[in-house]
């Protein structure tokens, strides 16, 4: 330790930390903290929005419609943009069919793949399995297998349905959850150890859509979401970037705090 202070002193100035630096890495932070979810069955429209967005968003996640629309090539479209993908499948069939379609999706280099949790342990621990021997054959790491606890969309969930689901979702082996904001409180008793990723992200003041279990991001981050999912809240906006700012800065906020 001796040693290492002896060669700050004598660097000086260039030693310092810089001030600039410091905040390029917080905002890069933040930015793998937030997920682009790119609901368009547009391959060019979806490619528009993830440059338009890239200040404010690392993730890019790959829902349902558009991987429809453009398959998996999509996947590595968005990885050469300088995303990490978050393919949101919500796979949910018996194990088999569920460890080899996550077998296919574990090779295509994306960070994080959804299973739905009540599909049940068996076919959770299966879809783990399957994308961990996929990663392995391209010589990838493993994508985070993230269970679907309850949709943001079901306002009548009981308590004790979230707390098995999660419980599945953490003795299967998954590595994260998705689940709403109002959830999370339940979900780190069960499975503390477990990625938080929260959708329904809206702003303060606007209209909640579908999404009936939706939270501020202030309010999600507070409640002890890792990442938070976010679409509409900014591609539905009447100016989109002041919109993904806006959030950027409620979360500085909030963290600073």
């Amino acid at each position: 330790m001796a040693n290492d202070g002896a060669v700050a002193r004598q660097a000086g100035p260039a030693s310092s930390p810089d001030p600039g630096a410091a905040t390029t890495d917080g905002v890069e932070l933040l930015r793998q903290r937030l997920a682009l979810a790119l609901d368009f069955d547009d391959t060019v429209i979806a490619s528009r929005w993830a440059a338009r967005m890239r200040p404010w968003f690392g993730v890019a996640k790959v829902g349902l419609e558009l991987f429809s629309a453009a398959g998996p090539p999509v996947v590595a479209e968005l990885m050469e943009a300088g995303f990490s993908v978050f393919v949101d499948m919500k796979l949910a069939d018996i194990p088999t069919t569920t460890r080899r379609a996550a077998r296919v999706l574990g090779a295509l280099g994306a960070s994080y793949l959804t299973i739905h949790t009540f599909a049940g342990e068996s076919t959770l621990r299966a879809g783990v399995e399957g994308l961990a021997e996929g990663a392995d054959r391209a010589g990838l790491p493993a994508p985070v297998a993230l269970g679907i606890t309850i949709l943001t969309s079901d306002a009548d969930a009981p308590a004790e349905l979230v707390s098995a689901r999660v419980a599945a979702a953490r003795d299967a082996g998954c590595g994260g959850l998705v689940s709403a904001a109002c959830d999370l409180g339940v979900a780190r008793a069960v499975a503390p150890g477990l990625l938080s990723v929260v959708p329904g992200i809206r702003l303060a003041g606007t209209a909640i859509d579908d999404q009936s279990r939706s939270a501020t991001p202030a309010e999600a981050m507070k409640a002890g979401a890792d990442m938070l999912v976010i679409g509409r809240a900014v591609t539905a906006a009447t100016v989109p970037e002041a919109a993904a700012a806006s959030i950027v800065e409620e979360l500085s906020f909030a963290l600073a705090g």
